[in-house]
């Protein structure tokens, strides 16, 4: 097992190294110098002199200026490289701007601050005057604005207006078209180009810089892709998610991910899967490529560099078939024959090249038995069984809560844009009420440090009773996407990538051919079987979809945003479409992912505190309503073939899986078939009892009352143990009533001793067969009373005897 678990681990490592990355980071770009500029050879004269023309700032003395920039040059000729931006580097001046300190002058007066910032004032003119090139970390532990909005005055400031303009059309906040315009500006003076001059190129070095000194946010890198699309050379990508997405790859790109040292099985791989590509999808033939390179002769290649053909000798197939069995790499599908797949993909393969081989004799060289054998894959239709029993079980207890999940979906949704309404009613640290609760409109803390005023303050909200503060502009659109998300999901069953694909255009109306009645109806684009059909919409689904539509043109000035989706499974991005599903980050909208679907979920299912059977929060999936929705049809009375075309299915037998239907019919059936049996029954069974009778019954009942217990005999039957009741397996103690068996025992045990003495043996038998009984039926009631104890609990005592060995 040691040795297999070391396969396993070999197989992992293989497995992770070989991973590609979900997007392009151009990381290389990160490491690019800016080359020196057209004055980098000027002298202190030639330098101060346009040091001198530079615009005066308001913060800036002229003669100071002079005089400080000429005292950094003075230093900078110190270093031995040749050029300014040679000095620069060599100087360390990158390592940040505490560096002008040690520049101080005996004959400088004011405080340590008052110095450092006349030097600062030295160096922006140079930067300005580009005579040196800073790098990002230089810049980014700058933090001067003056010298961002010096720059955007200096580097055509025409530029910077049109970009401008772009936001105010977007309606993009000034808090965040300052960070846009500072980002542009770093750029600016770390390329010495000017605005129209930047590329795609000089923004995803930006991007790669960030990475690499751990910044993942890059606030505002996006919107600033988009405000220069158009002024800036982009290379026609429209954002900069354009630029890091990854295409569909050839058969052969994505081989040779797994580096197969065997050429000749490399390209026979490779050949299959551009046979196979035409019937199926990228991300199948993606699935497939990893399995047979990968999970198959990348590992064969590594335990066993021996093998130099497909034809595999039977001891290494079996090693292979334990590995895959055994790997912990391979996530179990919710069977625990997870490796069936890969299994019968290696299997197909096989078979394929056997059978391509009559028709194409080029194949036939790869003709070999294959490793894989049907009885391999043997017993997958059972666990395929328990999987849908239990997926069925899954949406048969989530069914019942839907409406709670709906309701809660949307109550929050109508607190939040109340609440939202009520922020926005205030000014800043004002106070308002919203549900019975006091809040304060409130900034960040930051905002008043900077002494800056955005001309629209953040929707803030400050909870004067907890302290918390809650941005609303964030929670108020997620509780109505989680809500819209919910809805068009339960009213439709559409996969959740259909549902992000759901535009303004798929609406369309249908006159019915008899009654002339016009009929809305959803237009479905092809997903998974690529097959396109139409839903009915009906009311509910017509108001969900009319509060998108009039979300959307509100916040885009009467329009709904034209919008490209990526498919991160197909690796194609779609064209610009009035999409329904869009929501809006830092100014740009953004179609939600999967991911964002399913934490709005999340959120909202937190709120409801619904939980499952064992008491875990219960967890709904995009795809649970779809089940559900087919689920809920069928047993509405749908027929199951109509649901069938609802859901886009191909097969009638793909939906039966999905129908968790209760078992009503199984219901009404047998309770149909117990009426049948009492009709058949005499009738004298279902007469009233007599006045006899039912005292007999009653009388029953209190005959049964024991001093130990009670008896727990049948009705009707007589005392078969000769009211022997320390003895009968029939008695059902009271808990209460240990002292009395002990006493009891006691007893017996003194009636043994005195038998002995007296020597009465077979009075002495009995009252053993007595004491052990009584023994046998102390220590289970100290077992049920020990075992209440733990529990907290009272035990439940469900009346079965106990039965006692006569013979010991």
């Amino acid at each position: 097992m040691t040795e297999l678990a070391a396969d396993n681990d070999d197989l992992r490592t293989v497995l992770l190294q070989r991973d590609r990355p979900k997007a392009l980071w151009h990381e290389h770009l990160a490491e690019d110098a800016t080359p020196p500029g057209p004055r980098d050879h000027l002298s202190i004269n030639e330098v101060l002199v346009l040091v001198d023309q530079q615009p005066i700032d308001r913060s800036d003395r002229h003669p100071l200026r002079h005089r400080m920039a000429e005292r950094i040059l003075v230093r900078l000729t110190e270093e031995p490289s040749d050029g300014w931006q040679g000095r620069w580097l060599s100087s360390g001046a990158e390592d940040g701007p505490g560096w002008v300190d040690d520049l101080f002058a005996p004959e400088d007066r004011g405080s340590k601050r008052q110095k450092h910032d006349n030097l600062m004032m030295g160096l922006r003119a140079l930067l300005l005057c580009r005579i040196v090139f800073p790098g990002y970390g230089f810049l980014t532990g700058y933090r001067s604005h003056s010298l961002f909005s010096s720059a955007r005055g200096t580097f055509r400031p025409e530029l910077f207006a049109q970009i401008e303009r772009r936001a105010a059309e977007r309606s993009i906040n000034s808090n965040q078209l300052k960070n846009v315009l500072a980002l542009i500006s770093k750029i600016l003076l770390h390329t010495g180009k000017d605005v129209d001059q930047l590329t795609a190129e000089d923004l995803l070095a930006y991007r790669a810089w960030t990475r690499s000194a751990g910044d993942r946010t890059r606030s505002g890198l996006s919107l600033a892709w988009r405000l220069l699309d158009g002024i800036a050379d982009l290379h026609g990508f429209h954002t900069i998610e354009e630029a890091g997405r990854f295409g569909q790859r050839t058969c052969g790109e994505l081989v040779d991910d797994f580096g197969l040292r065997n050429r000749t099985v490399r390209d026979v791989i490779v050949r299959y899967l551009e046979e196979r590509r035409a019937s199926l999808d990228y991300a199948s033939l993606d699935h497939l490529a990893k399995g047979l390179a990968g999970r198959f002769w990348a590992d064969i290649e590594l335990h066993h560099p021996e093998v130099e053909s497909l034809h595999l000798p039977e001891d290494v197939a079996l090693a292979w078939k334990r590995r895959i069995q055994t790997s912990h790499t391979l996530k179990a599908n919710r069977t625990e024959m997870y490796y069936v797949p890969i299994f019968q993909s290696v299997r197909a393969f096989y078979l394929d090249l056997q059978e391509w081989a009559m028709d194409d004799p080029s194949w036939a060289a790869y003709c070999v038995p294959s490793p894989v054998r049907k009885s391999d894959i043997a017993g997958s239709g059972k666990e395929i069984k328990k999987s849908k029993a239990a997926i069925h079980q899954r949406i048969r207890e989530r069914l019942p809560h839907l409406p709670v999940l709906v309701d809660g979906a949307e109550r929050y949704k109508a607190d939040q844009a109340g609440l939202l309404a009520a922020l926005k009613a205030v000014e800043v640290d004002e106070t308002f009420e919203h549900s019975g609760r006091r809040y304060r409109r409130t900034i960040p803390i930051s905002y008043r440090r900077n002494d800056y005023k955005s001309d629209t303050p953040p929707d803030l909200a400050e909870d004067l009773v907890t302290g918390e503060v809650l941005d609303v502009s964030k929670s108020e659109p997620r509780a109505f996407w989680a809500w819209a998300a919910i809805e068009t999901l339960r009213h439709t069953g559409v996969r959740v990538e259909e549902l992000v694909e759901i535009t303004h255009l798929a609406l369309v109306s249908y006159r019915l051919p008899k009654t002339r009645e016009l009929v809305p109806m959803l237009q479905i684009v092809p997903s998974k079987s690529n097959e396109e059909r139409l839903l009915l919409v009906s009311p509910e689904l017509a108001s969900v979809l009319a509060t998108v539509i009039t979300r959307l043109r509100h916040d885009n000035g009467g329009s709904i945003p034209l919008t490209k989706r990526y498919d991160n499974k197909e690796k194609v991005t779609g064209p610009a479409l009035p999409h329904l599903f869009q929501h809006r980050l830092g100014g740009n909208w953004y179609i939600p992912s999967t991911n964002t679907i399913q934490s709005w979920l999340n959120e909202t299912l937190g709120r409801t505190g619904l939980v499952d059977a064992a008491g875990s929060p219960l967890r709904y999936t995009p795809h649970d309503f779809r089940r559900m929705f087919a689920t809920d049809a069928v047993s509405s009375g749908l027929p199951i073939h109509i649901v069938s075309r609802l859901l886009g299915h191909k097969n009638v037998n793909t939906t039966q899986g999905y129908t968790a239907v209760f078992p009503e019919q199984l219901v009404r059936t047998y309770r149909a078939f117990l009426d049948t049996r009492r009709q058949q029954r005499p009738e004298a069974e279902y007469r009233e009892p007599t006045n006899e009778e039912w005292s007999e019954f009653q009388q029953h009942f209190e005959l049964r009352k024991l001093e130990l217990g009670t008896c727990g005999r049948p009705y009707g039957t007589p005392c078969k143990h000769e009211h022997a009741c320390i003895r009968c397996p029939s008695l059902r103690l009271d808990p209460k009533a240990r002292n009395r068996l002990t006493e009891i025992i006691a007893n017996l045990r003194d009636r043994i001793a005195e038998a002995n003495s007296n020597g009465w043996t077979g009075e002495v038998e009995g009252l053993n067969v007595s004491l052990n009984a009584a023994a046998a039926k102390l220590t289970s009631l100290d077992r049920m009373n020990a075992r209440a104890a733990e529990t907290g609990k009272q035990a439940t005592d469900l009346g079965i005897p106990i039965i006692i060995d006569v013979g010991s």
